[in-house]
């Protein structure tokens, strides 16, 4: 009896699991975020799928680097920009998306504008689809002209 009392007196409860802290008001719980990596993929993969489209061009020095080291990725040629926070007084949903800017090779003898406007199709496409992001503009520059299969 002595000894269950002493266990008694230095037993202490036992707390239940703490929960993380709770989410502030501008944060959204349960919110999927896809990086802008996982996004630029998707969209190269998106853009190669588009007939006339023959490859990507870089789209920066560091992808340069990357083609010449032998180390092509499928977000090459894409860049993707996120918005700073909103403009004040913007309409709800405006400005909120990210936008796409692709560098791509097309073949010889396909109607470059007709190609350049089924990629920004197929990208916007993509992108609210698959990742359920909404890009607000997608630009297309085509950097070169070649034949398909070389």
């Amino acid at each position: 009896m002595a000894e269950k009392a002493r266990l008694e007196g230095h037993a202490k409860p036992v707390q239940p699991p703490q929960r993380p802290p709770a989410a502030r008001a501008d944060e959204a719980v349960d919110q999927l975020y896809v990086t802008d990596e996982a996004l630029a993929t998707l969209i190269g993969l998106a853009a190669h799928e588009v007939p006339g489209v023959i490859g990507m061009a870089p789209a920066n020095l560091r992808e340069g680097v990357r083609r010449i080291l032998g180390k092509q990725q499928a977000d090459e040629g894409v860049e993707v920009t996120r918005p700073a926070k909103a403009a004040k007084g913007a309409a709800k949903g405006q400005g909120a998306g990210v936008a796409v800017t692709l560098h791509v090779a097309v073949a010889y003898g396909v109607n470059i504008p007709a190609v350049a406007e089924s990629v920004k199709e197929r990208v916007l496409y993509a992108a609210a689809a698959f990742a359920g992001v909404a890009v607000d503009r997608v630009k297309v520059h085509v950097v070169g002209v070649g034949r398909a299969g070389r």
